[in-house]
């Protein structure tokens, strides 16, 4: 199977920003989806942000639209996510993750994820 990490966590002041990056490594990645999903304590995973293998297509919560960007270089099999104008709200712990052929946003179509990287946003 694919192994996949996250890195790139950190504490920032509301308003900062912070890129988060994947790595996935293993077989390659062709064909496969990919997205950004966090965990807040107390609240259930949430879908942030996803992919097409190809990077033609993208998809954002509403909470994170206009302020999140996701990308992906499939050269050297990297998964981003470029997080801007951050608040406290977002402080949680954000997972990547592959999904084979069509891009979800529902994280049980899934098949594999990292271990998450926290990200804290102080006020």
């Amino acid at each position: 199977q694919v192994q996949l990490e996250e890195s790139g966590g950190g504490l920032v002041q509301a308003g900062g920003s912070l890129r988060l990056s994947c790595a996935a490594s293993g077989r390659t990645f062709s064909g496969y989806a990919m997205g950004w999903f966090r965990r807040a304590p107390g609240k259930e995973r949430e879908f942030v942000a996803a992919i097409s293998w190809l990077g033609r297509n993208t998809y954002y919560a509403d909470s994170v639209k206009g302020r999140f960007t996701i990308s992906r270089d499939n050269a050297k099999n990297m998964l981003y996510l470029q997080m801007n104008s951050l608040k406290p709200e977002d402080t949680a712990v954000y997972y990547c993750a592959a999904r084979r052929v069509a891009t979800s946003f529902v994280d049980s179509e899934y098949d594999y994820w990292g271990q998450g990287t926290q990200v804290t946003v102080s006020s």
